[in-house]
């Protein structure tokens, strides 16, 4: 049976919720809703939201002052090292802000004007903000799986449903409050970006022109306004209405002029030209809007409806009127939705603390548990199935006074056996010292993890089996050897204090067997340590040696 998911668009004046399911190259809706809200900040709307489904499997989109996205031009890097590069990023931006910060990043598609280099987008939110919205799913009896920044729900929704030619393409979703914006060259995304400013802009023009109410600002908008520069108003309040809404409409065709410009100077793609401009949100409703921009931008502007190859038929009869209304509203959330139930989709999740821990834990110590059950079964086997030719060589051992004529068989026997035990006695051995390799490497990871200081990390790290006379280890009797190559900042204060420091520190958390050589670089920058638990006993100094 296919995976019931939810996308849920959250915002101040509506939330959008839409679940279904994976159906081929499509997405199967069997419930939507619309919920009108009125809320100062996103994450009150939870607070008396009336749903009428569980949103399982939800997946609650980002924007606005909910979501911060960057971009960081990095050099191509193992991804061990970029996630560290990431990661430190984000602590230094937690630091400053006094709060915890979730993440996630993901490589852009490669940049043929880019040599050498990626692009990392990288997602952060408030932990408290997600804290919030998962509380506000619990309560409605339903369950997070992950949060992602609206922009990226829009790219994703664009990628499977919208027509993706061999142009570029900005597409915005605009909202009450916030304008979320992506910008694609074919099947490539560019450049996602959630920019502050929506519809809000102009039902506040109007009510400030006309010394109106927002809600009398509101029906004018919807009513009597229209962009379109080759309209004609049918009534003096309609023309005075446009008037009113022209600032704003400049307003929001800057945005979208800024984000291109912001685009290349971020990316450095100075060569970026729009072939064509798609809007969706509500508040991309208002008339004459695309005319508008089009005139602004100098490029077709037109509205995406990828709910043309969706497939709708499981709702009932109002629910399919109710979402063909409110269509241009939806994309959000049905690009959420389509991310929950294909895993192939280019992603950013954002997950709490809480949630990120109980993910990684399932994904990193759900198979080292399954092979350590079957290591017990294997191992117990083993040992019945060793107890049991152990009792027969005990019984053709006692056999051999009284059956002479068999001694020599006997004894062929018992010397493939002990032949045998050596063999498994050798594996043991390395297996013995495998596991132990894996032991080490471990605690030097962890180590690491809470010693290293801040300016420093590692560009190489391998565990080889060797011999190294040097930390005890004779040829001959090879052992795991841990080796680490690092770097510190250069420009930083005391990198010889910080490193003997570290050393010191690091060497009091191996055991006292261990053997451990390191050396640091002249300049302080750089720095080489091995390390052996498994090293022979240090020889025991003589009386009166010093």
């Amino acid at each position: 049976m296919a995976r019931i998911v939810t996308g849920i668009d959250l915002g101040l004046r509506n939330a959008k919720l839409l679940r279904g399911h994976a159906k081929g190259n499509t997405f199967r809706v069997t419930d939507f809703a619309l919920v009108p809200l009125a809320s100062a900040e996103i994450a009150d709307g939870w607070k008396g939201l009336g749903l009428p489904f569980k949103p399982t499997g939800a997946r609650i989109g980002l924007t606005g002052r909910e979501v911060n996205i960057r971009y960081t031009r990095v050099p191509r890097v193992p991804d061990w090292q970029l996630r560290n590069l990431m990661r430190f990023e984000v602590e230094e931006i937690g630091d400053q802000s006094g709060s915890g910060v979730a993440s996630d990043f993901n490589l852009l598609p490669t940049l043929p004007e880019i040599e050498g280099e990626d692009v990392v987008l990288l997602a952060m939110a408030r932990d408290g903000l997600l804290e919030a919205h998962a509380e506000g799913v619990k309560s409605a009896g339903g369950s997070v799986e992950s949060f992602t920044p609206n922009a990226i729900a829009l790219y994703n929704a664009f990628l499977r449903y919208g027509v993706v030619q061999e142009e570029t393409v900005l597409l915005a979703n605009i909202g009450y409050d916030n304008t979320d914006v992506v910008i694609m060259r074919g099947a490539d995304l560019v450049f996602a970006r959630n920019l502050a400013g929506g519809s809000r802009l102009f039902e506040d023009a109007i009510a400030q022109r006309l010394q109106v109410s927002p809600s009398k600002a509101c029906e004018i908008k919807e009513t009597l306004v229209d962009l379109d520069p080759h309209a004609r108003p049918s009534e003096a309040l309609a023309e005075r209405a446009r008037d009113a809404t022209k600032g704003a409409a400049g307003q929001l065709l800057g945005l979208l002029q800024s984000t291109v410009l912001f685009c290349k100077s971020q990316i450095k793609i100075s060569s970026l030209k729009l072939d064509r401009v798609l809007l969706c949100g509500g508040g991309s409703a208002l008339a004459g809007l695309p005319q508008y921009l089009s005139s602004g931008l100098s490029v077709p502007v037109d509205y995406f409806d990828p709910f043309r190859v969706v497939d709708v038929s499981a709702l009932a009869p109002e629910k399919q009127q109710e979402l063909e209304q409110y269509k241009l509203e939806s994309v959000v959330a049905l690009g959420l939705a389509t991310m929950s139930a294909d895993s192939a989709t280019w992603a950013i999740e954002i997950l709490p603390s809480a949630l990120a821990k109980k993910r990684a834990f399932a994904q990193r110590h759900a198979w080292m548990i399954a092979a350590g059950v079957l290591a017990l079964g294997w191992l117990g086997f083993d040992a019945w199935n060793t107890s049991q030719r152990l009792a027969v060589a005990r019984r053709q051992a006692t056999d051999l006074h009284t059956r002479l004529s068999k001694a020599q068989g006997t004894h062929q026997k018992t010397e493939q056996l002990i032949a045998q035990n050596e063999r498994l006695a050798t594996l043991s051995s390395a297996l013995e010292f495998t596991a132990g390799s894996g032991e080490q490497l471990a605690r030097a990871l962890d180590q690491l993890e809470t010693r290293l200081p801040a300016d420093f990390w590692l560009t190489r790290l391998t565990s080889d089996w060797k011999a190294d006379p040097e930390l005890r280890v004779p040829r001959g009797a090879e052992r795991p050897v841990l080796s680490f190559e690092g770097r510190a900042r250069e420009g930083t204060n005391s990198l010889a204090t910080l490193y003997q420091a570290f050393v010191s520190e690091f060497r009091a958390g191996q055991p006292k067997t261990a053997s451990m050589r390191e050396h640091l670089a002249p300049n302080g920058a750089r720095f080489n340590i091995d390390l052996s638990v498994f090293a022979d006993p240090a020889p025991e100094s003589k009386a009166g040696e010093k």
